[in-house]
């Protein structure tokens, strides 16, 4: 089983990305999860999705404590919280900036970092504003390349069902993010 935890902030999409994530792993053939923690409810609040992603029924009803990999969808969480509470060494962390894996020293030795400008990405194709981009299905390309959890293919498929406004840019987003994310040293 594969256990995935992704930082946000409200309004980013995170909820969303964890459905759509979970919707292609689905597709794929594979028994998922997908669940938010909330704190304080409102728009730019820091939030947690979970999914899991197995050939296996799952059983487990929990948050994810130990997670395999992380995602975060706002650099700014990166001195605000401690993204890797919990991270299984050798566990990717797969961040929304336009800094280089290499720049992120302080993960170099327990985990892989891969790097995506996923905010760039939904600015230049009109997701949300320039403002308060709407970065979730751009990551989403990130996250099934680094991964290997799903196809592009059903990747499209989870975007149409759970982000099905704009959903042709949300789907070329997505697929720019998968050809541009960058690949740090293996950890």
């Amino acid at each position: 089983m594969i256990e995935i935890l992704i930082h946000g902030r409200g309004g980013q999409g995170g909820v969303k990305a964890s459905l759509a994530l979970a919707s292609a792993a689905s597709k794929a053939g594979k028994y998922v999860q997908s669940f938010p923690e909330f704190g304080v409810e409102r728009r730019g609040a820091p939030i947690k999705a979970f999914t899991r992603i197995s050939d296996d029924p799952i059983v487990v009803r929990s948050k994810i404590y130990n997670p395999d990999h992380v995602v975060v969808l706002d650099p700014t969480l990166l001195h605000s919280i401690d993204v890797t509470e919990g991270l299984k060494e050798g566990g990717w962390i797969i961040i929304n900036t336009e800094k280089s894996p290499d720049s992120f020293t302080e993960f170099a030795k327990r985990f892989k970092v891969a790097t995506v400008n996923a905010t760039k990405i939904a600015v230049d194709n009109n997701l949300g504003s320039k403002a308060a981009p709407i970065v979730n299905t751009a990551i989403l390309g990130a996250i099934i390349r680094v991964l290997n959890v799903a196809s592009k293919e059903d990747l499209e498929k989870g975007i149409k069902e759970f982000v099905p406004v704009k959903a042709e840019a949300n789907i070329k987003a997505a697929y720019e993010a998968y050809d541009q994310v960058k690949l740090g040293k293996e950890a």
